[in-house]
């Protein structure tokens, strides 16, 4: 028997419903707690070609809900590891990789090769980003997302409507109303769950098997196991904010910073960078400012150096920087964000000059 013959003696589904599935082109923005179960049951189903999209390099952290990886992944890029692991249990499937995340240079050519697009991201900026590519580019898009123990399931540019997310949110939210996204924890099986029930959608797409998720939310709750579904329309606020061209769309700012998470005081800053994996604390002043201080868990890099190349940096998964007062830094740090939308990227309050940073300690020659 063939791997597939489960799903083919299905009625409705059968041979057609195969070739379908493998003939497509489907493409996932994000390999991480989300993108993991869909990349997974998408290759097992036997998707013919799967893009992976992931700027990210894979972490401790991460392990917990990122289940195509193991320990002897870390610091390796995601999106060619995922496809490797694929690529090894299912060779006769395609796999296209994009080390990078999306932005405004390169989302739309990269999405418009595909049939469907699966949101796996967890950050605000990249979602409305993907969402306004998608409907630029007439393309299908199932989004999930997760907040601690509650999990959410939307299908979008689909259907009679072809509704989307600014039909829910028309406006991005504020930085202030972002939680913060340096502390939010979540148990790793919750976006197992809203992944594989992305990836069934997907099938039930791309087969015209079944009854896609349209015009609702559907909302799971991980304490008290329960579904349930809230109904959307049309919302024409939400309409008029969408991009009218591909140029609009190009000039949009999709940076959206958690305002909480944007800072850290000296001393959290150096807990983190001493005992969570992956840190990294650096002075972005440029060289021969004054006062000047090292230390072994010190970085220096200056800020024009990380503007021209910030890919030293990549390999991190949370990025500490401080100057002189903190303004230098806070206005770097909302830049590296829109270059890493998936890390953690913080400007230490104050810079030396606070009280509360190791330059007040006679140890260091200033």
């Amino acid at each position: 028997m063939s791997r597939f013959s489960r799903q083919t003696i299905l009625p409705d589904f059968g041979e057609e419903g195969q070739e379908k599935l493998s003939r497509a082109r489907v493409l996932v923005v994000g390999a991480g707690g989300l993108g993991c179960p869909v990349l997974l049951h998408l290759a097992a189903a036997g998707v013919g070609t799967i893009g992976i999209v992931d700027g990210d390099t894979i972490s401790e952290s991460n392990l917990n809900r990122q289940t195509l990886f193991g320990h002897q992944h870390t610091g390796k890029p995601k999106a060619s590891t995922a496809a490797a692991i694929l690529k090894e249990k299912y060779p006769d499937l395609n796999f296209e990789v994009f080390s990078d995340f999306l932005n405004t240079n390169n989302a739309l050519e990269i999405i418009s090769s595909f049939d469907v697009i699966v949101d796996g991201t967890d950050n605000f900026g990249t979602r409305y980003l993907v969402n306004d590519a998608c409907v630029l580019l007439n393309k299908p898009l199932v989004m999930g997302a997760i907040y601690k123990y509650e999990g959410q399931l939307m299908i979008f540019n689909y259907g009679p409507l072809a509704l989307n997310y600014r039909d829910i949110y028309p406006d991005p939210p504020g930085e202030n109303q972002i939680p913060n996204c340096g502390e939010t924890g979540v148990l790793g099986v919750l976006p197992g769950i809203i992944g594989t029930l992305q990836a069934s959608e997907v099938i039930k797409i791309l087969s015209g098997v079944g009854k896609v998720l349209t015009e609702k939310i559907l909302f799971f709750n991980l304490k008290n196991s329960s579904f349930y579904e809230v109904g959307i329309r049309l919302n024409s606020k939400g309409r008029e904010n969408l991009p009218k061209s591909e140029k609009d769309f190009s000039d949009r700012n999709y940076n959206i910073n958690c305002g909480i998470a944007e800072s850290l005081s000296w001393e959290k800053a150096l807990d983190w960078r001493l005992n969570m994996n992956n840190s990294v604390l650096v002075d972005i002043r440029e060289a021969g400012e004054k006062p000047f201080f090292e230390k072994e868990y010190l970085s220096r890099i200056p800020m024009g150096d990380i503007r021209e190349n910030p890919k030293p940096l990549s390999g991190y998964e949370n990025i500490l920087l401080f100057c002189a007062s903190g303004q230098r830094s806070s206005e770097l740090a909302k830049e590296l964000k829109q270059q890493f939308p998936e890390k953690k990227i913080f400007s230490v309050e104050g810079g030396i000059l606070d009280p509360a940073s190791p330059l007040n300690s006679n140890e260091y020659d200033t």
